[in-house]
């Protein structure tokens, strides 16, 4: 099916009720599997929207559930709050992916938002690095103005 990149709009509201601390909370990062059969976008609400339709990428050292975000920072980029996360590293995989989710396992795998990859990345036998965007008011990957 398809990947586009958003916000997930169940976080908008979650967030609006107090259910995420994006700088405190165990955010993580998990693929998804090349060709998903699911459709993931703003509607998506929860990590196991991937699961439950078998889309998360496998692969040799890519343990399911994904990986722990580090160094979540929030800021202000003029008006616009921006949260800044260190790039992450898939050490010594082999996996292939066209996106992934960001969701907060702090609040019941409560999905934050869905990442397109613009095609498929890969790596054999190394390291598949998600490098975050510019942390500023039009490119990072949580912004609200």
């Amino acid at each position: 099916m398809a990947i586009t990149t958003a916000m997930c709009n169940s976080f908008k509201t979650e967030l609006l009720g107090g259910l995420h601390d994006l700088d405190t909370d165990s955010l993580k990062l998990a693929l998804i599997k090349a060709s998903p059969s699911g459709t993931y976008n703003a509607s998506t609400t929860n990590y196991s929207d991937v699961t439950g339709n078998s889309d998360e990428a496998s692969g040799t050292n890519y343990t399911a559930g994904g990986q722990v975000l580090d160094g979540a920072s929030i800021t202000l980029d003029g008006s616009t709050a921006i949260v800044d996360f260190t790039d992450e590293v898939f050490a010594n995989v082999t996996v292939s992916a066209d996106g992934c989710i960001i969701y907060n396992t702090a609040n019941s795998n409560s999905a934050i938002c869905v990442i397109d990859f613009g095609g498929t990345v890969s790596a054999t036998a190394g390291d598949l690095t998600i490098e975050f965007p510019a942390a500023d008011a039009s490119n990072a990957v949580i912004r609200i103005a």
